[in-house]
């Protein structure tokens, strides 16, 4: 269906039962949004077009504070972890708390550019120096620990959570592998296929060679790792939650627990339902699985869809699935941190 007004252009397409993508045009500028009904859209858009803003955008080409207003999470995907060219970035404080090692700028051979890497380590490492700990890679590193690093200085409180966790006897000792994003590389790099509405992304396939083949030999290698599959797990959210669910399947026989929140299903036609839906057998892979009530009108039903999908597929709800639906949850990292402590009490229970 194709629409046409004197400043804007729309197209839908149906995703699945009767999910649309509505591009449109305005003033040049090409946007998306999700809608359930094209009827309930007109209403949205007038609302756009008199307050700048709607639920469920992601511009296609904005730069960061070109000025437009867009939803909460394609905010926080063009900007997590990213320097912004035309304002001074403001100073917060560090706020790491535990034992952690720095790699700055690590190298890949893989990837056409390095990033840095963050490792928490878990109370009493140093002393106990014959054990070998689980190890939890996490993406959007920078937003994990540290208010200096963190989008807009909120970070997710991971390694407060996780010491308190591990020392009250509730979650496994375990390493924590913050693996920085790039900025303007981040939405390609956690993204597994080309989307043609953003004209961007496709990359997931790359990253996640250099995560098993290069990253996760060399953390093995300098720290005391429990290195097979049953002990490595994977986590992210938004987009990183998406790349965490494509990885984790892709790469059963490296993975075994996956945390992710607030994925974002609804990337190129929702494309990871289908990704899902093909399995051809199911991997003895843990999964916990969130998202907010507050976190769109479209993206809340769409991973619910992902979570019937993955217990059609085998998976066992409160077994080796855990799905947690969050109450007015919003999109951001403070969000995230709040469901860091029951993620790892059903992932990584102590024993």
């Amino acid at each position: 269906m194709k629409l046409a007004f004197k400043l804007y252009t729309l197209n839908f397409k149906l995703i699945t039962d009767g999910v649309y993508y509505c591009c449109f045009k305005a003033r040049g500028e090409a946007n998306l949004i999700i809608i359930k009904d094209k009827i309930i859209f007109f209403f949205i858009f007038k609302r756009y077009i008199l307050q700048s803003k709607c639920s469920d955008f992601v511009a296609a080409s904005a730069q960061p504070d070109a000025g437009e207003h867009r939803s909460e999470e394609s905010t926080h995907e063009e900007h997590a972890g990213h320097k912004r060219k035309r304002r001074q970035k403001p100073s917060f404080p560090h706020t790491l708390h535990g034992d952690f090692r720095h790699h700055p700028g690590f190298h890949s051979k893989i990837m056409e550019y390095g990033r840095s890497i963050v490792i928490y380590l878990p109370p009493g490492y140093d002393l106990e120096v014959d054990r070998r700990y689980p190890v939890l890679y996490m993406h959007d590193g920078q937003n994990l620990f540290d208010s200096a690093t963190a989008f807009n200085g909120q970070e997710w409180e991971f390694d407060e959570t996780a010491q308190r966790a591990i020392l009250e006897g509730e979650v496994e000792p375990l390493i924590v592998v913050g693996i920085y994003n790039t900025g303007e590389h981040r939405i390609d790099d956690y993204t597994p296929t080309f989307d043609r509405i953003q004209k961007r992304g496709g990359k997931a396939d790359l990253y996640g060679q250099f995560i098993v083949e290069e990253l996760k030999p060399f953390v093995d290698r300098r720290y005391r790792t429990l290195a097979t599959p049953e002990f490595t797990g994977l986590g992210g959210s938004s987009l990183g939650g998406l790349i965490t669910l494509y990885l984790g399947l892709r790469y059963p026989h490296i993975f075994s627990r996956l945390m992710i929140m607030s994925p974002s299903v609804w990337w190129d036609h929702a494309m990871i339902l289908k990704f899902v839906d093909h399995l051809k057998a199911k991997p003895t892979t843990s999964i916990w699985l969130d998202i907010g009530t507050r976190e769109g009108n479209i993206t809340p039903n769409l991973v619910r869809k992902l979570r019937d999908i993955l217990t059609h597929k085998g998976w066992r709800l409160n077994a080796d699935l855990k799905f947690m639906e969050v109450p007015g949850g919003v999109h951001n990292e403070k969000a995230w941190g709040d469901r860091v402590e029951p993620a790892l009490k059903f992932l990584f229970p102590a024993d």
